[in-house]
């Protein structure tokens, strides 16, 4: 088994003895549904505090993980995610154009200018419900390349099976993401040609191959704080918590069910979503926090709240697959403002299983 090192915690232990540490230190603080709700009911700034100080019990404080994200196979998906523009459902009423697979050529160079830009982790997405065995060796490449530049690697693909886990893990593959998007009990009204627990599943078999786990959710799809609550405590209660959790703001698309229905009722209030993040920093102490997507429409003032609530990662670019993002000039100013600077990526370490001779990346 290859060592895991998760951000954050400072020991580093070899083999199997790294994971019962690690676990062992879940366990000994185990966090109660109702803490996390006494959290989201305490007064909003004693809650920044707070989250602000276990941030920087873990991280540095003026530090922010960097990342870029690329769709390298857009649309026509088959699930019926409510959210989504990318969803075959509902693209009569969205209006997107699938797309191909991106050439590997121009996946390639945009991973190079996500480089030359600052960006410490390259994200891949694709609009599947699963990839394909003959994709795989694709992604496999996709991974090698984009590592050999440098750079940290996350893929978005859908559910994966257990051996599909383990290809990603040999290619050298450092985060998976699988958003749980939100609580067990309003999932349904989000997605139904998946369940949670395939979502739970996927996840498992992503920490069992030893790649890191990005999982997280999007509030503000009509889902009440009972929910954002219970998801919370489902990252909290896994033996080990994602190292990398997006906290996204639904941005409601014309023409999905759930952007019809919160472009008809309101949207969330902003202040909610950053009490959703500072109540997950406390919580996956750790963890990166990411802020992903609407955070181009936070004003500066917002951001920095945000940042203080214990967010430490975001994605530069003009766009997050189909929907716009902050552009990179407006965020170079507003980092120089706040005087946060990027994270270097981790370097990969090789690890010689002690049994099996194995060699394997962390």
């Amino acid at each position: 088994m290859s060592t895991l090192v998760h951000p954050g915690i400072n020991t580093h232990v070899e083999g199997n003895n790294e994971i019962t540490a690690i676990t062992d230190l879940q366990n000994s603080t185990k966090i109660s549904r109702d803490y996390i709700e006494s959290l989201f009911e305490m007064p909003f700034m004693e809650l920044l505090l707070k989250a602000q100080n276990v941030h920087r019990q873990h991280f540095n404080a003026n530090e922010v993980q960097v990342s870029t994200l690329l769709s390298i196979k857009t649309g026509n998906c088959p699930e019926d995610c409510g959210y989504c523009s990318q969803s075959g459902h509902y693209r009569d009423k969205t209006g997107l154009e699938a797309e191909k697979l991106l050439q590997v050529e121009k996946v390639i160079a945009a991973a190079k200018k996500a480089k030359a830009s600052g960006s410490s982790r390259f994200c891949m997405g694709a609009a599947w419900k699963h990839p394909s065995d003959k994709d795989m060796p694709y992604i496999a490449t996709l991974i090698k390349e984009v590592k050999a530049l440098g750079l940290e690697t996350c893929m978005t693909l859908g559910m994966l099976n257990a051996e599909q886990s383990q290809q990603l893990a040999d290619a050298g593959l450092d985060y998976y993401n699988h958003n749980l998007d939100t609580s067990r009990r309003y999932y349904d009204e989000v997605v139904t040609t998946r369940s949670y627990d395939d979502r739970l599943q996927t996840i498992d078999h992503v920490r069992r191959s030893g790649i890191n786990v990005c999982s997280g959710s999007i509030v503000g799809m009509g889902e009440s704080r009972e929910d954002r609550i219970d998801w919370v405590h489902q990252l909290a209660s896994m033996p080990l918590p994602p190292e990398s959790i997006p906290v996204n703001l639904l941005v409601p698309i014309k023409g999905t069910p759930l952007g019809d229905k919160v472009l008809s009722e309101g949207q969330l209030p902003v202040l909610e979503w950053i009490r959703t993040i500072a109540v997950t920093r406390i919580c996956c102490p750790s963890s990166y926090v990411r802020l992903s997507a609407g955070r181009e429409s936070l004003s500066d003032a917002e951001q920095a709240l945000a940042f203080m609530a214990g967010a430490n990662s975001f994605f530069y670019g003009d766009k997050l697959l189909t929907t716009g993002n902050a552009s990179q000039s407006n965020d170079d100013r507003l980092m120089n403002q706040l005087g946060l600077k990027p994270m270097a990526p981790k370097p990969a370490l090789t690890v010689i299983d002690a049994l099996s001779g194995q060699k394997s990346q962390v």
